[in-house]
């Protein structure tokens, strides 16, 4: 199997973030022929790639954010959605057939813009005194605009942890409700204040799992821009595979032969369901744990 790309990684885009605080700058770029990212609330305008058009195209009043420079020095902006256009939802089907049709930097440039512009929707009012808030920095902060209280706010990127198991040449799987039919996943949750990867790891799958794990490592990681997700994947290994699931959060574990992933990825890769299990898309860093375990053998 032929390894994919992390999707919504490896955006083209100079974040330039030296440009940021420069507003003659950006001005200059928006005069010298920015270009605006085509959005229907936050779903992308695709036809035959992604849709740039002209400033001039931006609704009246709209705040423009800064997504970078392209190779010939270009400015790149989104415009701000209505906070009833900020969705967090998860991606719909008819979002992936549209992103099926980009290329992988096209994807991640929406990808990031997506997750920056929903931000902006959802965050007009300041979370310490409720005061309105404006852009600031390009688009990359927004500023209460309080004197009293003039508290600067950030794009917020939330962790997850994404993490096989492994136990004598077995991996842990789990599914959802929410899953297609037959599908099983790598387990995954956010990380809390106050804790580690490696911690946030082992809370996880013991909550979910009721299995202890040792030895986690890290293994890779994907932007997930819904709504503003880094997903951080491990591996650990366990030394007692008794489960003691917790149906609040998955529907159902088990554990899988080497075989039984090799084939449902086999069958993945053809666009179909494997017998023991359906695997998870090669869009998601769950198919890259599964690709890379096997690839370790």
């Amino acid at each position: 199997m032929t390894q994919p790309e992390m999707t919504f990684a490896g955006s083209p885009l100079d974040r330039a973030d030296a440009l940021r605080s420069d507003a003659q700058a950006l001005a200059a770029l928006q005069a010298q022929g920015g270009r605006l990212l085509a959005l229907q609330g936050l779903e992308p305008v695709v036809d035959g790639g992604l849709v740039w058009q002209s400033l001039d195209a931006a609704p009246e009043g709209a705040e423009l954010i800064f997504l970078g420079l392209d190779a010939e020095g270009q400015g790149h902006f989104v415009a701000a959605p209505r906070p009833e256009d900020a969705s967090t939802a998860p991606a719909s089907f008819d979002l992936w057939s549209a992103l099926s049709g980009l290329s992988h930097q096209e994807v991640a440039i929406y990808g990031a813009a997506r997750a920056l512009a929903g931000w902006h929707g959802r965050h007009r009012f300041c979370a310490r005194c409720g005061s309105p808030t404006r852009i600031a920095k390009g688009g990359w902060q927004r500023d209460c605009i309080s004197e009293a209280c003039a508290t600067p706010h950030f794009p917020r990127t939330d962790p997850v942890v994404i993490m096989t198991v492994e136990h004598e040449g077995r991996l842990l799987l789990g599914r959802q409700p929410r899953f297609p039919a037959g599908r099983y996943s790598a387990l995954a949750g956010f990380i809390e204040p106050g804790e580690t990867f490696e911690e946030a790891v082992a809370r996880e799958i013991r909550e979910e799992a009721g299995v202890t794990v040792r030895d986690v490592r890290y293994v890779a990681s994907q932007p997930w821009p819904f709504p503003s997700s880094l997903m951080i994947a491990g591996h650990a290994y366990a030394d007692d595979p008794a489960l003691n699931i917790d149906t609040n959060e998955l529907e159902d574990a088990r554990w899988f032969t080497r075989e039984q992933v090799a084939e449902a990825m086999e069958a993945r890769a053809r666009g179909e369901d494997g017998v023991a299990f359906s695997a998870p898309s090669p869009r998601a860093i769950a198919w890259h744990l599964l690709d890379r375990w096997l690839r370790a053998a």
